[in-house]
């Protein structure tokens, strides 16, 4: 009987039988890594002959200062929520702000438990204002005029809702050959 034990236990030196496998999705199967002479390069976007776009504008040490501040700001700034927002679904659900007006309300009053109220306080530096979270002072752009017009060291492009997937791809394009940083593009570039 102790023999049967024994045979019926894997040995350390065999490996132990699989499981049957379940039904559903298929176990992966293990690939053997692929020779590095026969690795295809990843194919990347066209490169265009042109400066390369900032990734971050150029800013001043003052500006950059200010830029730190906000982000630390907006950290600390409460979520302003609408009095009864809680309470009526067609006052809660967009997340919009209304100023608390009735007589005894208990959030105009700043009772602590109500949620807070906005003030000026809670603004950002006045240089800082409109400024995307990377410090580029965004322009839409409609029309090729519009991109003559853009400084690519501190300003970048938004492309207009309005403008079409044809026309777009052009202003891509020429955003590129300026070098001016797009934010919102249809076409990734890849960096290798």
């Amino acid at each position: 009987m102790a023999d049967e034990k024994k045979d019926a236990a894997p040995s350390k030196d065999e490996a132990p039988a699989k499981a049957p496998a379940k039904r559903g999705r298929a176990a992966p199967a293990e690939k053997a890594p692929a020779p590095a002479e026969k690795a295809a390069p990843a194919k990347s976007a066209p490169k265009s002959e042109g400066p390369k776009a900032p990734r971050r504008p150029t800013l001043d040490p003052e500006l950059r200062r200010l830029m730190a501040e906000r982000a630390d700001r907006a950290r600390r700034t409460p979520i302003f929520g609408r009095q009864a927002a809680n309470r009526y679904w067609r006052i809660g659900r967009w997340g919009s702000w209304r100023r608390p007006r009735g007589l005894q309300s208990k959030q105009r009053r700043h009772y602590g438990y109500r949620a807070k109220i906005v003030r000026i306080g809670y603004g950002s530096p006045a240089r800082t204002r409109g400024r995307t979270p990377t410090g580029f002072l965004p322009v839409i752009v409609r029309t090729a005029e519009d991109i003559a017009r853009i400084e690519a060291t501190e300003e970048a492009a938004i492309i207009a809702r309005t403008v079409g997937t044809r026309r777009r791809l052009v202003l891509e394009e020429a955003c590129r050959k300026r070098g001016i940083h797009i934010l919102n593009p249809i076409v990734q570039e890849r960096e290798e």
